[in-house]
């Protein structure tokens, strides 16, 4: 248990040394899956990350 808090702690302390970013990241290019739907003309699915929004 002890390794597994000081991984997060370490990791905690990684993060708040990172600058600052500008404005909301760039989206992630699509998947070979999600540019098959899309050229096929087949619509996607809402994500489980953004049902409830």
């Amino acid at each position: 248990m002890q390794h597994v808090l000081t991984a997060i702690a370490v990791n905690i302390e990684r993060l708040s040394g990172r600058p600052v970013t500008e404005g909301a990241p760039s989206p992630r290019p699509p998947t070979a899956f999600q540019t098959f739907l899309d050229e096929n003309d087949i619509p996607r699915t809402k994500s489980w990350r953004t049902l409830g929004t």
